[in-house]
C-alpha cells in the first residue's frame, strides 16, 4: 500500500488549529466528512472511542489517529501539523506536531492495519519529521510525503 493511494492533497493541513483533543480530531476529520458527506460529529465520536482505548500519540511528536466508519469504500488519511505542538497524551508525554489521521472502512481489517504500519514506519524518520515540520504549504507536505513514501520500499 502506497501513501498516495489514500491522501489527497485536499487532505492535507499546514497549520492546524485546535487546542484540545477534541478539536485536533474535529479539525482532522472535517476534510474526510466533508469529501465523503460524512457526520463529522459521528467521525470524532469514532475516533475518540479509539483514544480511550490509548492513545494513538507514538512519541517523537507524531498521533496517528485513527478509526473504523461505516459509509465508505476505501481508507482515507489526513496529515496535519502544528508549529507549536498540541498536547495528546503521546506515550512520551511531548506534545505532538505531526498528525497522520487513518479512517478505514467499517469491515477492513488488514487494510486498515497495513496502513497504519506504513504511515508509522514513515513517521519514524527523523529527516521526514523534519522536512515536514519546515514545509511552508500544504503542497509542499503532500510532496515531501510521497516522495519519501515511493523509496520506502527501494
Amino acid at each position: 500500500m502506497k501513501i498516495a493511494d489514500i491522501l489527497s492533497p485536499e487532505c492535507v493541513i499546514s497549520d492546524l488549529k485546535a487546542t484540545t483533543k477534541k478539536d485536533i480530531l474535529a479539525e482532522l476529520a472535517t476534510p474526510v466528512a466533508a469529501e465523503y458527506k460524512l457526520d463529522l460529529e459521528e467521525v470524532v465520536t469514532v475516533l475518540l472511542s479509539r483514544e480511550k482505548l490509548g492513545s494513538t500519540g507514538i512519541g517523537e511528536g507524531v498521533a496517528i489517529p485513527h478509526g473504523k466508519i461505516g459509509g465508505i469504500k476505501n481508507i482515507i488519511a489526513v496529515i496535519g501539523k502544528s508549529l507549536q505542538g498540541l498536547k495528546f497524551d503521546a506515550i512520551d508525554g511531548k506534545p505532538c506536531h505531526i498528525f497522520f489521521l487513518l479512517v478505514a472502512p467499517s469491515n477492513s481489517a488488514s487494510q486498515h492495519l497495513k496502513a497504519l504500519a506504513r504511515a508509522s514506519m514513515l513517521l519514524k524518520d527523523p529527516d521526514l519529521r523534519q522536512r515536514l515540520i519546515g514545509a511552508k504549504s500544504p503542497q509542499e507536505m503532500y510532496q515531501i510525503i510521497l516522495d519519501y513514501d515511493s523509496h520506502l520500499d527501494e
